[in-house]
Formats: C-alpha cells, sequence, structure tokens
C-alpha cells in the first residue's frame, strides 16, 4: 500500500516537474520567436523596395488605416518609404480572396503611382497550381512592375495586358484585382500617403 502511494506521489512530482519545465521553456522562448517572427514579416513586407531607395523604418510608423474599402479587396495596413526626408514610395498590404483562402500582398507604389513591386506575405491556394504566385523562380508577379493604374488589369485571356498563373485562374484574376485596387486605391489617397507631397 505505501509503495502504490510512493508510486503516485512520484507520478504527481514528475508531471508537475514536466509541466513547469514546459512552462518556464515557453517563457524563456516565447520573446525569442516572436521577435524572430516579427523580423521575418519585415523582410517580406520591405521586401519589395530596391536596396538604398530608403532611409527610415517604414513598418515603425503605419499611416492610419484605410477607411474605404476596395472593391475586389482590403487594404489591411500602409506605410510610408522615405529617402532623406521625403516620400520614396508607399507601401500597402492588401488581401483579396483567391481559390483556397485569403491571398496577402505587399505592394510597393512609386510617389508618382506606378507599381514598384509586389510580393505574397500570406497564401493558401492549392499546391502545385496558385501557390506558385509567390515562386522566386517563375517571376510572375514581376510582369506587373512598373506598370500603373491606366493599364489594363485582366488577364489576355479576359482582352487585358498580363499572363496567368498556369492552371490558376481564379488566383491570378484575385491577384490583378488585388493589384488595380492599391494603385486606385492610392490614386485615390495620394496626398494622404504622401502628406502633401509635390508630384510633377
Amino acid at each position: 500500500m505505501k509503495r502504490g502511494v510512493r508510486d503516485v506521489g512520484l507520478l504527481l512530482l514528475t508531471g508537475v516537474l514536466a509541466v513547469s519545465a514546459t512552462l518556464a521553456w515557453r517563457q524563456w522562448t516565447g520573446p525569442v520567436i516572436a521577435g524572430a517572427e516579427k523580423q521575418l514579416q519585415s523582410r517580406q513586407r520591405l521586401a519589395v523596395l530596391p536596396d538604398g531607395s530608403y532611409d527610415n523604418q517604414p513598418l515603425e510608423s503605419p499611416l492610419p488605416r484605410p477607411a474605404a474599402q476596395r472593391p475586389n479587396s482590403r487594404i489591411l495596413a500602409a506605410y510610408r518609404a522615405t529617402m532623406a526626408g521625403k516620400p520614396s514610395a508607399i507601401i500597402l498590404i492588401t488581401q483579396a480572396q483567391g481559390y483556397a483562402g485569403p491571398i496577402v500582398l505587399s505592394v510597393a507604389i512609386t510617389t508618382d503611382g506606378r507599381l514598384i513591386g509586389s510580393q505574397v506575405v500570406e497564401q493558401q491556394e492549392s499546391p502545385g497550381l496558385g501557390d506558385r504566385l509567390g515562386d522566386p523562380r517563375l517571376h510572375w508577379l514581376s510582369q506587373f512592375n512598373n506598370r500603373d493604374h491606366g493599364d489594363h488589369w485582366a488577364l489576355k485571356r479576359d482582352q487585358g495586358d498580363f499572363d496567368q498563373l498556369a492552371g490558376a485562374t481564379v488566383t491570378s484574376r484575385a491577384v490583378i484585382a488585388a493589384l488595380q485596387d492599391a494603385l486606385s486605391y492610392f490614386d485615390e489617397q495620394r496626398s494622404v500617403l504622401l502628406e502633401g507631397a509635390t508630384h510633377e
């Protein structure tokens, strides 16, 4: 009987020590993991800007959240990149509905309204099809670089200017609509986003 009670006590003590060690480990590693996730998110969001095109920390000073949303997407956040105190680009984080779920993009726009670049931040598209939209070997997103709101933002099969991602028509259309919406939003909110900067 005493041996059974001792075994149960030993088992409980082992369980308490294991739970305590797990909680201590989680508390010790939590800030490190959170910091690493923040750095990754920052790199993904800023990867759309060319090296040397800004000298501030754009993500540390988000612009006010947009009130008006777009027809095909939502603007989640906006940031201003500057060089020597003057705006050099605006970064918009936008979300569109893809085939399998939301697609979140980081979109950089010049002060005169041209798309610098775009990058996938999050997506849940079908493996081997829509999920290739962020594949750096395909360079599918690079076809939109240097385009502005006046271009014909549709797939070639829809009498537009752009190639589709093979086998992923819904994904392609969602991304094209989100990029067009981002440029449209920039055009409408230009003075607010650039704080009254002058344009040629």
